[in-house]
């Protein structure tokens, strides 16, 4: 598996982790979407909730992959060329993705040791980074909340300016990121 992106498409190793990162995604939200739906307390709630957090923790994990991967070779054109207001928007975009990949998994981190609640990593115990602060919790976990509904709008917007550069503009935006047939 290549590491290397060249001037025509991502690297396979940069398709792999996007595309695997669209799924964490899925079903890091799926996951605390869903924990309502089960009572307080309850294993099914729970097992939301750590799946929630080990798959958040496995985005922080992963990201710093996918930066090492964008740091080697170029990036592929874009062909034909967008202007470069489109150019400024999307290398904002993705460093607001990236921002929120490392971001929310922090402040969920937090968020449990603040609560002074054990946090599981595949089968790992990792210490909590602080002591106990219920107050402090509160903060984080609203910041962590709006996070998340920033996440939902920057996802949305990304797929969408993906879909609206294959169908409408018709370039190789989308092209450059699909595995290869």
């Amino acid at each position: 598996m290549s590491w290397k992106s060249t001037p025509e498409r991502y690297s396979r190793v940069s398709i792999a982790l996007h595309w695997l990162m669209v799924l964490l995604f899925v079903l890091i939200y799926t996951s605390i979407e869903f924990r309502g739906i089960f009572p307080k307390d309850s294993d099914g709630r729970n097992l939301m909730k750590d799946a929630h957090f080990m798959l958040g923790l496995t985005v922080f994990a992963l990201v710093w992959l996918r930066l090492l991967a964008r740091t080697l070779g170029v990036a592929p054109k874009i062909i034909p060329t967008p202007p470069a207001w489109q150019s400024a928007l999307a290398t904002l975009m993705h460093w607001a993705l990236y921002l929120f990949m490392i971001a929310m998994p922090v402040l969920g981190y937090l968020i449990l040791s603040h609560n002074d609640k054990p946090v599981f990593f595949y089968g790992l115990d990792i210490p909590p980074l602080t002591a106990k602060n219920v107050d402090l919790a509160k903060q984080i976990k609203g910041w962590h909340e709006l996070g998340a509904t920033i996440g939902y709008w920057l996802i949305g917007l990304h797929a969408l300016a993906g879909l609206g550069h294959h169908y409408l503009i018709k370039d190789n935006t989308l092209l450059r990121m699909l595995p290869e047939r």
